[in-house]
């Protein structure tokens, strides 16, 4: 079994891909938006990169990273417990 203090941290990490996987609109929108920036910013000085994601795009990969962290965590605690 999980010590109280292992327990926690993995609580926190379940509850950090539950964060991730409810707030991915305004996270990859946020995160897309520095993106595009530091894009422009890269293109006014000679150094031509891929091209940033789609909104859509994004907000589909934060979902499921978020998704992913939670069920691997989800795993990890049904595992250590025992069950």
């Amino acid at each position: 079994m999980l010590r109280l203090a292992a327990m926690a941290l993995e609580i926190t990490r379940l509850l950090l891909g539950v964060v991730i996987a409810v707030f991915h609109r305004p996270l990859a929108t946020t995160i897309m938006r520095h993106e595009r920036a530091l894009d422009v910013y890269f293109r006014s000085r000679g150094v031509y990169l891929p091209a940033p994601l789609s909104d859509s795009t994004a907000q589909t990969l934060y979902f499921t990273i978020g998704i992913f962290i939670c069920l691997i965590e989800a795993g990890r605690i049904w595992f250590s417990s025992g069950y």
